[in-house]
């Protein structure tokens, strides 16, 4: 079975099950306060643009947008989805719960910390190294939502959370020259959607914006040609203009030429050729 979706923009990617989805035990743990706890209003007015660009995701993200300490942009943020009677919980701590099973996010599923706490909404934040990098705000009794559940949520770039989180989903989080996790919204790759049968190719994708591209890894030809500028090459030379960009990911190093129409892939068997897209490919 082929699936076919062509976009324009950035691909955000999201896993079907985010990492740690299984431990729910330690979902909010004891911590210290960040140096700088937010200390804005809990209750923001959201807006819902149709875009992905950083102010658009604060907009649509009220509290847990400006909740975040994040060393680049915001990379995800969203607003207020309804639940029925049943669905939610008597505590903060299952709202914060019911998040998860609603949104099924990537990212952590545990570890998170009361950073604020009002009477119907409370601040629930994931931190590394003292800085919120995943905010959720519970709120309580809201019209058409009883019970405790997910108002506003956000999140900094994948590469600022530990690798220990990262490392087991989606997106594949690459490094630069001096061992640096590089942003997702500069580099990422990820394996194509098994439910599409796709999962013997492989995307690459690079800057965002006007400035994204998209290569793609397809060895079994499972991506309809015509979506590609060229055939993938699983045994090719590497051109004599193509540079090292120093973007590493296990035994993968990413050389480019300087109109970047392919991305030339180094592993220890050879070198491969992936085609840039056309248009970015998605699977829905």
């Amino acid at each position: 079975m082929r699936a076919r979706f062509v976009a324009s923009g950035l691909l955000v990617v999201l896993a079907a099950v985010g990492c740690g989805a299984g431990d729910e035990k330690d979902v909010v743990v004891e911590g210290t306060p960040p140096a700088t706890p937010y200390a804005g209003p809990l209750d923001i007015v959201t807006k819902e643009l149709d875009e992905s660009t950083p102010e658009a995701l604060r907009s649509a993200s009220g509290a847990a947008g400006r909740a975040l300490e994040c060393e680049g942009e915001i990379s995800w943020g969203g607003g207020p989805d309804g639940w029925s009677e049943r669905d939610g919980g008597d505590t903060p701590e299952e709202g914060l719960r019911l998040y998860f099973d609603m949104f099924e996010p990537t990212g952590p599923h545990s570890g998170f910390r009361v950073e604020r706490e009002e009477a119907d909404r409370v601040l629930f934040s994931y931190d590394v190294a003292g800085r919120t990098k995943v905010a959720v705000v519970v709120a309580r009794d809201q019209k058409d939502r009883p019970g405790w559940g997910p108002e506003t949520n956000a999140s900094c770039d994948p590469a600022e959370l530990p690798a220990s989180v990262t490392d087991s989903g989606d997106p594949e989080i690459w490094t630069d020259r001096q061992g640096e996790r590089v942003a997702t919204t500069t580099l990422s790759s990820y394996p194509g959607a098994e439910h599409c049968g796709w999962q013997s190719a492989h995307f690459l994708e690079m800057g965002r914006g006007e400035d994204h591209r998209q290569y793609v890894r397809d060895p079994d030809g499972v991506i309809e040609e015509d979506l590609l500028t060229s055939p993938y090459d699983g045994d090719a030379a590497l051109p004599a203009d193509a540079h090292d960009t120093g973007y590493r990911y296990g035994d993968r190093w990413l050389w480019l030429t300087d109109d970047a129409s392919t991305a030339y892939v180094r592993t220890s068997d050879g070198v491969e050729a992936w085609p840039l897209a056309k248009d970015t490919v998605a699977c829905m």
